[in-house]
C-alpha cells in the first residue's frame, strides 16, 4: 500500500547535445488532428467518461507512523489478531459529482488485508537484524473513503484495517477490479508536454496550463486544436543548440480558445492523453 510517486516532480540534472528542432504550425495541426482521432470513440475515451479510472492509489495509510511501524509496514510484517469477516459483500455503488452512479462488486475483507499487508516488490528499507515487530490486526471494517477518479471525487466502498497501538487506519478501496479501469499510459515514445491546467476566473475561454522544459529551451507561445469533443494543446517551444544544462524547469503558459472548454477533454499533444485540471492532482 505505497503512495504513488507522482513523476512530473522529478527531475535530473543532464549534460546534453540540444538540437534545434521546432514543430511547424502544420506538424501540430496534423499531430493534434491524429490525436483527436485516436482518442475520439476510443475504449479509454469510453471509460475517461462513463467508467472508474482512478486518478491515485487505492490504499490509504496513516498520516503519522512511529519508525518501527512504518519499517514493519514497508516490509508486510503482519499477524492476525481477529478474524476476518466472510466472504466478498453484496455489491455495493458508486456516485459522481453529476449524478451519475455504477454498482460494482466488492472484494473479501481477506483479499483488500492480503494487498494491505504485501510488501513492495522492491523494498527499500529492511527489517533490524533482530527483526521487526509485527504489526498486529485487531480490527476489520467495511467503510469508505474518497478517490480521486476522471469524473471527479466520489466516496468509494473501502475495507479499514486497525493495527494494535497504532493511530489511523491502513484502508484500501474494496471495489473489484474487475470494474476498475486503469488511467491510460503514454505509447513507447511518446512523452507529456503539457501536464496539468487551470481555469481563469472570470475569463472562460483562457486556461492556465502547466509544463516543463529544458533550461535551453525557447517557448514561442502555446497551441490549440479544437473539436466538438476534445481540445488538443502543445507548448510551441524550441531546443537550444549545443550542450547545455537540460534541468527540468516548471513554467505556466495561458491557452486562449476559441469557446469555452466546457464538458470538451484537454488532451496533450505530446502524449495523447487527458490532462488533469490541478486541483485533480494526486498530493
Amino acid at each position: 500500500m505505497r503512495g504513488m510517486i507522482w513523476p512530473l516532480a522529478l527531475a535530473a540534472v543532464l549534460l546534453s547535445a540540444c538540437g534545434g528542432g521546432r514543430m511547424s504550425a502544420g506538424a501540430f495541426e496534423d499531430r493534434a488532428r491524429e490525436v483527436a482521432e485516436r482518442w475520439h470513440g476510443s475504449e479509454a475515451d469510453r471509460a475517461w467518461r462513463t467508467g472508474l479510472v482512478p486518478l491515485e492509489g487505492l490504499g490509504r495509510e496513516p498520516r503519522k507512523m512511529p519508525d518501527r511501524v512504518r519499517v514493519a509496514e514497508h516490509n508486510g510484517v503482519w499477524k492476525l489478531g481477529i478474524e476476518l469477516p466472510g466472504g466478498p459483500p453484496a455489491s455495493g455503488e458508486v456516485r459522481w459529482p453529476d449524478g451519475s452512479a455504477l454498482t460494482v462488486p466488492l472484494i473479501s475483507a481477506a483479499t483488500a488485508y492480503a494487498e494491505v499487508s504485501k510488501p513492495p516488490d522492491l523494498v527499500e528499507e529492511e527489517c533490524p537484524a533482530e527483526g521487526c515487530t509485527p504489526l498486529r490486526l485487531v480490527g476489520a471494517e467495511l467503510g469508505e473513503l474518497p478517490l480521486r477518479t476522471s469524473r471527479g471525487t466520489i466516496q468509494v466502498p473501502a475495507w479499514h484495517f486497525t493495527a494494535e497501538g497504532v493511530e489511523g487506519r491502513f484502508s484500501r478501496v474494496a471495489v473489484d477490479p474487475s470494474a476498475i479501469s486503469p488511467r491510460p499510459v503514454a505509447r513507447k515514445g511518446e512523452f507529456e508536454e503539457v501536464t496539468a491546467f487551470e481555469p481563469v476566473p472570470a475569463r472562460p475561454r483562457d486556461l492556465l496550463l502547466h509544463y516543463g522544459h529544458g533550461s535551453c529551451d525557447r517557448i514561442h507561445g502555446v497551441r490549440a486544436y479544437e473539436t466538438s469533443d476534445v481540445v488538443v494543446v502543445d507548448v510551441d517551444e524550441e531546443t537550444g543548440d549545443g550542450g547545455c544544462n537540460a534541468m527540468l524547469r516548471l513554467a505556466r503558459i495561458t491557452v486562449t480558445l476559441d469557446e469555452p472548454l466546457g464538458n470538451r477533454l484537454l488532451l496533450d499533444s505530446g502524449t495523447g492523453l487527458p490532462v488533469l485540471r490541478r486541483s485533480w492532482l494526486p498530493h
